[in-house]
């Protein structure tokens, strides 16, 4: 089965590897041509694989190396660009595609994201045929995991979705080839599509439920980052531990400036944060932080 793998980052990388020590017969490889390509590329030329990249997958060149490499299957593993119709109908066996989320919830960019801003306790991943819409595709086969009480997008994907998406892309090309895999129509009563977790959802407002405020945090971490201003400036907040116990003061007010937090008052108890960033700044502590800016117990977040 001749395939050819879409991929980037150090995602796409790790199933490209595993996809060589399963012995498959990888015949081309596409990534973008910045930073995001260059590991995939690299492991392809050590492993003389024809490799590709391409500023689209849209454009002419694409089309021709496709129809050249005669794939059976095509394989998308973390893909941001969009993949035109005319090169899903080119691999006979069809284009299967990795998303972090149990489809049809949470379709779109940022599934992960928004699978813990919203406060879900579950969440997973699917592996789907891929169509001309937005993760609306058949599903192939999916995984079903919880969403720890602390757990970050960077965590939940690193830790989990991550590992466990490269098991189930192999695991997708095994049951292809054997003429085992299931395309299951989605549900599009329960679809639901998020736009991607930029700013537009990562300004906090301290006047919210204490869960709402956590879970927002949790879900913007690493990226965007959750933030906030002092004295009109923004900065934004990681590693958030949250306290249900009241502390009197008003929404927004720096209870306390510790080493292992700075503690700000909502509704409903206290959240502590353990890192701060300014918008073009590296994480620092609490007490580093509150320096840097000047922040004094008392002070108000957000106005």
């Amino acid at each position: 089965m001749r395939i050819i793998l879409v991929g980037q980052g150090p995602f796409g990388e790790r199933v490209l590897e595993a996809l060589i020590k399963k012995g498959e017969d990888v015949v081309g490889v596409f990534t973008p041509p910045d930073k995001r390509g260059e590991t995939i590329k690299e492991l392809a030329e050590r492993s003389k694989i024809p490799f590709f990249r391409p500023a689209h997958m849209k454009e002419p060149q694409v089309f021709d190396a496709f129809e050249k490499l005669e794939p059976d299957l095509v394989i998308l593993a973390f893909v941001t660009d969009i993949i035109p119709e005319g090169l899903l109908s080119i691999p006979p066996l069809g284009t299967i595609c990795y998303h972090p989320s149990l489809l049809p919830r949470h379709r779109g960019a940022s599934s992960i994201n928004w699978a813990i801003i919203q406060g879900d306790t579950r969440t997973g991943l699917t592996i789907l045929w891929s169509d001309k819409g937005i993760d609306t595709g058949p599903i192939l086969l999916q995984k079903e995991v919880e969403i720890g009480p602390s757990d970050t997008t960077g965590s939940l994907y690193f830790n989990t979705l991550f590992p466990m998406g490269i098991d189930a892309i192999a695991e997708a090309v095994d049951l292809i080839k054997e003429g085992k895999a299931p395309r299951i129509p989605q549900d599009e009563s329960r679809a639901t599509y998020e736009h991607p977790c930029d700013d537009r959802v990562a300004s906090l407002d301290f006047e919210k439920s204490i869960n709402d405020i956590y879970n927002l945090i949790r879900g913007c971490d690493p990226q965007p980052g959750a933030y906030t201003t002092f004295k009109g400036k923004k900065f934004r907040l990681y590693d958030a531990r949250m306290n249900p116990i009241s502390s009197g003061r008003k929404p927004g007010e720096v209870v306390a400036i510790e080493e292992d937090g700075l503690q700000i008052a909502v509704k409903g108890g206290i959240i502590n944060i353990g890192k701060l960033r300014m918008d073009k700044g590296e994480k620092i502590g609490p007490i580093e932080f509150a320096r840097s800016v000047d922040l004094k117990v008392g002070d108000r977040l957000g106005k």
